[in-house]
């Protein structure tokens, strides 16, 4: 991806080391892999961004594996033959930033990325070391795309789904881009105007920067302060006789 000149002007004038960082983009799109996918399109942008800096990134689509429905933390104890999470949740707990991707379908966010948060809440009950929830710490951001309504909508979705799990959500965490109404042309089709479009490439370079600021100072301070939040310390919602993976 070719970033814009005031996007490599600001990766230059950079003076923040961000090697020691890494990022996991969820492209939920609905199309597997080598599909062409406009969300892809977008992710790309941020994505530069990122390893201009040095920063570690790696990009899955959670379609091109078999996720099982559920709100467990492996599926496959819960009568699924197959279940690929437990293999992505690794991979989120080693990434400092968690970007999720997503098309929109009838004003909402794809049923992929519906599922990949709800197995998100089912390991979002495990604790770190310090008694916290184990997403604590880490920092979420979304990437939106479409030619209909419902990029804030999505957005809002997304945003309050990672921070109930513990994510920290930086300001400005979100960008999208819409294409006219109706069946028009996607992020990447041929006269789109998307790539090109101002408004969109700086709240998607916001976006990413706000990510790495917010993932630095973090890991700077050696986390979330582990007092007055500890679920450890808690007696409510630790029942393990209560079918919630969470207990909360």
């Amino acid at each position: 991806m070719e970033l814009n000149e005031k996007q490599q002007q600001m990766c230059s004038e950079s003076t923040w080391d961000f090697s020691d960082l890494k990022v996991l983009f969820l492209n939920c799109t609905l199309k597997k892999s080598p599909e062409l996918s406009h969300t892809q399109g977008l992710i790309d942008i941020s994505k530069a961004i990122m390893e201009r800096n040095g920063v570690d990134v790696e990009v899955l689509r959670p379609v091109d594996y078999d996720i099982a429905t559920g709100v467990w933390p492996d599926m496959r104890e819960h009568g699924w033959n197959a279940d690929s999470w437990p293999e992505l949740q690794a991979k989120v707990m080693d990434a400092h930033i968690l970007v999720i991707g997503t098309s929109i379908w009838l004003g909402e966010k794809t049923s992929v990325s519906t599922r990949v948060i709800e197995r998100l809440y089912s390991t979002s009950g495990i604790l770190n070391d310090a008694g916290q929830y184990a997403y604590y710490g880490r920092v979420g951001g979304c990437l939106i795309t479409g030619n209909e309504d419902g990029a804030k909508h999505c957005a809002m979705n997304i945003l309050y789904s990672l921070q109930h799990l513990g994510y920290v959500i930086p300001p400005q965490a979100d960008a999208g881009w819409l294409g006219e109404a109706g069946p028009g042309p996607s992020y990447l089709d041929p006269g789109s105007g998307g790539p090109e479009n101002d408004f969109t490439n700086r709240n998607t370079t916001f976006m990413t920067w706000n990510l790495l600021h917010m993932a630095r100072m973090i890991k700077d301070a050696g986390g979330i302060p582990a007092h007055g939040n500890q679920r450890s310390a808690w007696d409510a919602g630790c029942r393990p006789d209560f079918p919630n993976p969470e207990h909360r």
